[in-house]
């Protein structure tokens, strides 16, 4: 069974401030204590020039689709998304990649 590789690149609103962000990547990063089959879980500043206003992004490896099919409804990541991200997001971009 391959392994998925779940990533999210975030658009902050314009008036999100630094101590925001670190809350929400600390939130984040404290996932894979609480959701079973995360694997890795890593979160950064996106510094490429061709970031199109993608700021940060969320790389999140899990054992299978199962897996993550799991992590999306779990209450903590839930949340996470409600309490953190939602009230600071402009725009978000999934992708969901079996890795061989």
């Amino acid at each position: 069974m391959p392994e998925v590789l779940h990533v999210v690149l975030f658009r902050w609103k314009p008036d999100v401030s630094s101590e925001q962000l670190i809350r929400v990547r600390q939130a984040l990063l404290g996932l894979s204590e609480t959701v079973p089959g995360i694997l890795e879980i890593r979160c950064g500043e996106n510094f490429s020039q061709r970031s199109k206003g993608y700021q940060t992004v969320l790389f999140v490896r899990f054992a299978s689709r199962q897996a993550l099919e799991e992590y999306l409804p779990h209450p903590a990541h839930r949340s996470v998304v409600e309490e953190y991200i939602n009230p600071v997001r402009e725009d978000s971009l999934v992708v969901d990649v079996e890795a061989d």
